[in-house]
């Protein structure tokens, strides 16, 4: 099985991005999952008005947090502190890469390009995309097929989209609406998260 189509849709992103290389993921909280392990956060602090999923994966992967009051940017994405990590799941635009970075995006319903159940990071480190890659996909290499034909393989996780989905992401990047999409969560720190 060839991944041409996913690989194709990963370097239309780094160019228009501005990033070196994305790595594409079937949705923004897997991709920040994977930033996360890869990078072994054990705390970090970020707003507290952000999606239900964010705080029910750092409990997920057994990181302290703090919920801050602050707000998106005005691009449509926020840092988790003391990482190198962001939510950008309401920015896609030219140039929007932060040297150093792992930027985090969705491109779900109302986000700036719509394919479903679709993320990516944004990254400028060969090695770290290389192990993302990997990551996201069973811990294997697409590049080896048939998959058995592969040694030796990695910490996994089934995170991969599909190839339609990345096909759609093609033929739609060049027409992205590239204003950010603002959207009013609640303040999450109202919420009672039972174990």
């Amino acid at each position: 099985m060839s991944f041409d189509t996913l690989f194709k849709f990963e370097e239309a992103l780094a160019e228009y991005t501005g990033a070196p290389y994305a790595v594409v993921t079937d949705g923004c909280t897997h991709a920040i999952e994977l930033c996360f392990r890869l990078d072994r956060v054990t705390y970090t602090e970020f707003t507290a008005f952000t999606y239900l999923s964010i705080p029910q994966l750092m409990r997920e992967l057994n990181v302290g947090y703090k919920l801050k009051t602050e707000y998106w940017n005005t691009l449509g994405e926020y840092a988790f502190g003391y990482t190198n990590i962001w939510d950008s799941a309401r920015l896609l635009k030219p140039n929007m890469y932060r040297a150093g970075m792992k930027q985090c995006l969705s491109f779900g319903n109302g986000k700036p390009l719509q394919l479903g159940k679709v993320g990516a990071i944004l990254l400028d480190k060969e090695w770290e995309y290389k192990e993302l890659s990997r990551m996201r996909s069973d811990g294997r290499d697409l590049r080896i097929s048939p998959w058995q034909d592969q040694i030796s393989f990695g910490e996994g996780y089934h995170y991969c989209p599909t190839l339609e989905d990345c096909q759609q992401g093609i033929e739609k990047l060049p027409f992205v609406n590239n204003l950010p999409k603002y959207h009013e969560y609640p303040d999450l720190r109202s919420i009672d998260f039972v174990r």
